[in-house]
């Protein structure tokens, strides 16, 4: 005799059908670490690092630690916790700022170079085919922090969108961030 679990589709779906109703065959890939983000959880709600955020916060820390990258003298170099692609980088001023009118003329020129950086450098570890690059300014306009602004830097692959992002809402990632972070900064040194 069979039992549910012979059934074409349900292997390694073990959970009892008294606990979870009737069994769907899908498989599911967990990815608990992102109900903070879901939740909104670190996100500042204030003026700066004292009220949570983590932008403020990053430059404070280890580089390991904070996931940054390369530092400059008004802006900074960090990896997006929440990635669309590997290397998905983020370059943000010090300042606690919301507005990009409101750089000043350094911080806008720093920006504007460690982004030209963040490009080649992305190019050179990963050979992305193309970018999206760019800032979404406040929250209306899609930006998750829109309290303290930050440029995207997004290596893009043809192929990148396909069925997981798509359909399984889920993205596949080929290394830690961790690893991201240490490759990239190894090769930043060089520029």
């Amino acid at each position: 005799m069979r039992g549910a679990d012979d059934e074409p589709g349900n292997q390694g779906n073990d959970l009892p059908e008294a606990r979870t109703g009737t069994r769907d065959g899908y498989e599911r890939l967990w990815t608990p670490h992102r109900m903070a983000y879901v939740k909104g959880e670190g996100k500042p709600t204030g003026p700066g690092a004292d009220d949570g955020c983590p932008f403020c916060r990053a430059p404070g820390l280890a580089e390991e630690e904070g996931l940054v990258v390369a530092r400059g003298k008004s802006a900074y170099v960090v990896l997006n916790l929440y990635p669309y692609n590997s290397g998905h980088l983020l370059v943000c001023p010090y300042r606690h700022v919301s507005e990009y009118t409101s750089l000043d003329e350094n911080e806008t020129a720093e920006v504007a170079e460690l982004t030209q950086t963040g490009i080649r450098t992305l190019t050179e570890a990963y050979r992305p085919q193309g970018f999206n690059v760019g800032m979404n300014l406040g929250t209306v306009a899609g930006a998750g922090i829109a309290a303290h602004l930050h440029q995207h830097i997004v290596p893009r692959w043809g192929g990148d969108t396909n069925f997981m992002p798509v359909i399984g809402q889920t993205k596949v990632l080929p290394e830690m961030l961790e690893q991201t972070r240490s490759r990239l900064a190894e090769l930043w040194t060089r520029e």
